[in-house]
């Protein structure tokens, strides 16, 4: 029998508290998205002003980024760069950039996933929140 780490409630408070400072900073209306490592939602964060359809990308992303045990950004470039038969992929929903998952010693324990901004700004977002449990 093996074991695994598991991201706790306290975990997800945490890394959404580093994630919501990270975008209030920059004044970004964004909805955060936490999942542990099946991609079941753990944590759902809408700031304000940000928009509805962000409650619905930011879990996508974040459960793409959990399954795949990579960044959804990863998924993006290849349907960019010309394999769009991967946008038939089963279950996989979020495969743009914004999705990050969360390792520890290697092992994928869950993911971060947000919307609102720029892509590449979600992604500071959803690294902050990840850099606040200290890993």
């Amino acid at each position: 029998m093996q074991s695994k780490q598991i991201l706790t409630l306290d975990d997800a408070r945490k890394i959404a508290a580093g994630a919501e400072a990270e975008a209030k900073k920059n004044n970004w209306a964004v909805t955060i998205a936490i999942v542990d490592d099946g991609g079941h939602l753990l944590w759902l964060q809408r700031l304000d002003k940000a928009a509805p359809i962000s409650s619905q990308i930011a879990p996508a992303k974040a459960r793409t980024a959990a399954v795949g045990r990579r960044e959804t950004k990863v998924y993006e470039d290849m349907i960019n760069n010309g394999r769009f038969s991967f946008l038939s992929a089963p279950t996989l929903e979020g495969m743009l950039e914004g999705g990050i998952p969360i390792l520890v010693n290697g092992e994928c324990v869950g993911a971060v996933g947000v919307s609102g901004v720029k892509s590449a700004e979600d992604v500071l977002i959803a690294k902050a929140g990840i850099a606040a449990l200290g890993l």
